[in-house]
C-alpha cells in the first residue's frame, strides 16, 4: 500500500458575528492536511517537515512545543489520547493546520484526525490558540462526519467574548461535482448562552449562536505546482491571519462591541497570567 500523501486545500475562511451588531468577513485561504505518522517515519515525498523553507511545517508549533530533535509532537498527542481512554488511535493521524510562511505562522485552530489501524476515525482533537500564547484542546471521541458536537468554552480567545457558553463543532468531507476532488469543511459555532437546550431541562431555549465560523477547502496533493500556487496567490497568508485578527478587533471596537479583559486565571495560565505548567487540559465534546 502506498504511503499516505500530504495534501493542501484551497478554499475560504468565513466568520459572522450576530450580536450586538452584525459583523462578517470571508477570505480566500489555504491549509495543509498532513499524515503525521507517515511523515514521522520518514516518507516525506514533496513535503519535508521541520525544514526551513518558503512554506514549511514544524512539530514545535503544536502540542507542548517539542521539536522534532526531541521526539516531536506525536508523543504528546498519543499521551493526551491515552489520558482520556483513547488507546486504539494508533493508525494514521492527519493534521489540518496552517503552515509557516516565510518562517512565520499563527494557528488559531488546528484539527487532529486520529484513526485506528483499520482506518476508523476514532477521535478528533481541536487545538485552539489565542493571541496571548495560550492553548486549549477539545477532544471528540468516535466522531461521525456531519454530526454536531458540543463542548463548553474553556479559553479566552477574543476580547469581545466572555469565557462562557459552548462551541458546536461539525466536520464534513464530500466529493465535488465536477472533478470528484474531495472538499473538507469544518464549522465552529460559538453560543455565548450556557442554557441547556435539551428538552425537560427547565432552561430557556438557546437564543442562537453569537459567532458562526467555517473553514473549507478542496484537497489536492502537495506538489511543486500546488506549493508555488499557494505562495503566488497568498504570499503572506499567515502574516495576514494575525493582521486580520487585529484589524477586525479594531472594527469591533469602533462599533462599540463590549470588551472583556484576559481572565487572571485560565486553563493554561496561573494567577499572574504567565504560562503555567507544560500541560494542556482537554475538554471532551459531546453530541
Amino acid at each position: 500500500m502506498p504511503a499516505a500523501q500530504p495534501l493542501i486545500a484551497f478554499g475560504q475562511v468565513r466568520h459572522r458575528r450576530t450580536r450586538p451588531t452584525g459583523h462578517a468577513f470571508a477570505y480566500p485561504s489555504y491549509f495543509v492536511l498532513l499524515p503525521m505518522r507517515t511523515l514521522a517515519a520518514g516518507a516525506h515525498g514533496r513535503w519535508r517537515p521541520n525544514v526551513r523553507d518558503w512554506l514549511s511545517f514544524y512539530d514545535s508549533d503544536h502540542g507542548l512545543g517539542t521539536p522534532a530533535s526531541q521526539g516531536g509532537v506525536l508523543p504528546w498527542l498519543d499521551a493526551l489520547l491515552q489520558q482520556h481512554g483513547v488507546v486504539d488511535a494508533t493508525g494514521e493521524v492527519w493534521l489540518q493546520c496552517f503552515p509557516r510562511v516565510l518562517g512565520y505562522t499563527f494557528k488559531p485552530v488546528s484539527f487532529w484526525y486520529c484513526h485506528t489501524p483499520s482506518g476508523h476515525l476514532r477521535a478528533v482533537v481541536v487545538e485552539v490558540n489565542n493571541t496571548f500564547g495560550q492553548r486549549h484542546c477539545y477532544l471528540i471521541e468516535n466522531p461521525r462526519m456531519g454530526q454536531e458536537y458540543r463542548a463548553d468554552k474553556a479559553l479566552h480567545v477574543s476580547p469581545f467574548c466572555k469565557v462562557t457558553g459552548h462551541y458546536r463543532f461539525r466536520f464534513m468531507r464530500t466529493q465535488t461535482r465536477n472533478d470528484h476532488a474531495e472538499r473538507i469543511v469544518v464549522r465552529i459555532d460559538y453560543h455565548d448562552s450556557s442554557n441547556a437546550d435539551a428538552p425537560g431541562t427547565g432552561s430557556p431555549p438557546d437564543d442562537g449562536a453569537l459567532i458562526y465560523t467555517s473553514l473549507s477547502g478542496v484537497l489536492e496533493p502537495i506538489t511543486r505546482q500546488s506549493l508555488r500556487r499557494a505562495l503566488w496567490r497568498y504570499p503572506l497568508m499567515t502574516w495576514g491571519v494575525i493582521a486580520r485578527i487585529h484589524w477586525h478587533a479594531l472594527l469591533l471596537w469602533i462599533k462599540r462591541v463590549p470588551w472583556f479583559s484576559l481572565p487572571t486565571q485560565t486553563p493554561n495560565n496561573d494567577s499572574s497570567g504567565a504560562p503555567a505548567s507544560p500541560s494542556i487540559r482537554t475538554t471532551t465534546a459531546r453530541p
